[in-house]
């Protein structure tokens, strides 16, 4: 009775072990469940460190008084744009790389990576320029005053001169996820943060706020060698040599217009999401405090969501390749079923605990009214988001990165925007009438998504 009592656990554990190890699985056979399961326990950690890089910063530059924290701020709305590219690229190296993996085309996945790499070094080095000669002045334009730009001007010079960090981190981890090697992706973070966070510190004592800037890079630096050894070292399905960075005018194309349409798709949700911030403001300083401690709340939880549906892109990218499109549209199903249980799961815990969460982080009554109002209000829609945000990633990863651009587009500037100013200010619902219109344009996103893969034009994208 023991041993049978206990053999779950083993198998769990087992599981667990499995998926933490870099070692290449075939994902275009076998259990769709276990595939999964092994893709998104990495992805999922992944995911989580994501975060932590902002946390860490502000949580020490925040001692270092108001303007400190100001220009970290700032700086990190401009590098928004960085992001975006980065993201952009990295959907596209996981879309073709997990395509030619499927393809069982190594070689061909290795080009596309090295291409990938060679697109991602040009725009940094464009970044890194404007970043060296022009820190003061694009401070100025994200509306900074003299005594932050005199502060921050080294932090901002250092941060934007070394993006290629940034953009080699977000598309190297693009090109390992693609090729099923979710734990390389998950690993080269987890050392990037343990660097920044014994870094930060030591360096913010020595040189005050840019060491803040000078620790996230080397730690990020850390977690990039950590990758490019990965690559280049050849033992995982990719195997990264020099020829692969002859330009190829064929795959280079591809790839950009991928990425292209995957930028533009972050660019649209963040500006809808800015949107939204700049209605709240309308309504004073608590309000716009409880509506940005919520998000920050539905944030962190919506990351594991956001590792467990990165899966279905892996999943879709290598089916397709193999020839398994009805194996790929299964994946997609499964991964939002589970990502749907999770979400009703935290929905559940918020809706019923939304007043502690809030009062962890405020327990002004005023800040508490409207963030337990935005917490309760907009993970009503947890389950809705769980589905949509699968629906993006399948689409995502069969290269089909225009379809989730233009739903966005839609549901989040020629619907949202207006919506919740209406609810807001004309309609007079104050705040609650915002987190209305999140919660319905993430439904409707979510609807529209699912009635549009069912279609199945997705199977047909070549890439």
């Amino acid at each position: 009775m023991n041993t049978n009592s206990n053999q779950p656990k083993q198998g769990l554990l087992s599981y667990i072990k499995e998926s933490l190890n870099s070692e290449h699985q075939d994902f275009t056979q076998g259990s769709i469940r276990k595939a999964i399961f092994l893709l998104a326990v990495p992805m999922i950690l992944e995911m989580c460190m994501e975060s932590v890089f902002a946390v860490v910063d502000i949580f020490f530059v925040g001692k270092l008084g108001p303007n400190a924290a100001a220009t970290v701020g700032l700086t990190e709305s401009f590098l928004t744009l960085i992001y975006s590219v980065a993201i952009g690229l990295s959907m596209a190296a996981t879309a073709t790389v997990a395509r030619r993996v499927g393809e069982k085309n190594p070689e061909g996945a290795a080009k596309a990576g090295a291409q990938a790499i060679m697109i991602a070094v040009t725009f940094s080095i464009l970044i890194s320029v404007a970043g060296l000669f022009f820190a003061d002045a694009i401070l100025r334009l994200m509306g900074a005053n003299a005594e932050i730009i005199a502060m921050g001007t080294s932090y901002a010079r250092i941060m934007l001169a070394g993006n290629i960090v940034i953009m080699l981190l977000f598309l190297i981890n693009g090109i390992f996820r693609g090729a099923g090697d979710a734990a390389i992706a998950m690993r080269s973070l987890w050392l990037a943060n343990i660097c920044n966070i014994i870094l930060c510190p030591l360096l913010i004592h020595f040189f005050g706020l840019p060491g803040a800037a000078i620790a996230t890079t080397i730690g990020r630096g850390i977690g990039v060698c950590y990758q490019l050894y990965r690559l280049f070292k050849g033992k995982g399905v990719i195997s990264i040599q020099l020829h692969h960075f002859k330009p190829d005018p064929a795959i280079l194309k591809s790839l950009l217009s991928i990425a292209s349409t995957g930028t533009l798709q972050f660019i649209v949700g963040s500006a809808s999401w800015i949107a939204m911030a700049r209605i709240i403001t309308g309504f004073g300083s608590d309000a716009i405090a409880g509506y940005t401690i919520a998000i920050r709340l539905l944030i962190f939880f919506i990351m594991p969501a956001w590792g467990l549906s990165n899966a279905a892109a892996t999943l879709v990218g290598q089916n397709l390749g193999a020839g398994l499109p009805e194996r790929a549209e299964q994946s997609v199903w499964k991964t939002a079923r589970y990502n749907a249980i999770f979400m009703a799961a935290v929905s559940l815990l918020f809706i019923v605990g939304a007043e502690f969460f809030v009062g962890l982080i405020n327990s002004d009554p005023a800040v508490m009214k409207t963030g337990v109002a935005a917490l309760r209000t907009v993970s009503m829609g947890y389950i809705f988001y769980g589905v949509g945000m699968v629906m993006i990633n399948a689409f995502n990863g069969a290269g089909d990165s225009r379809t989730p651009t233009w739903i966005n587009l839609f549901w989040f500037w020629i619907f949202q925007i207006p919506f919740a100013y209406l609810l807001a200010s004309v309609w007079k619902l104050g705040p609650q009438g915002v987190f209305l219109a999140i919660v319905i344009t993430e439904t409707c996103i979510a609807v529209t998504s699912v009635i549009i893969f069912r279609k199945g034009k997705w199977k047909t994208v070549k890439i």
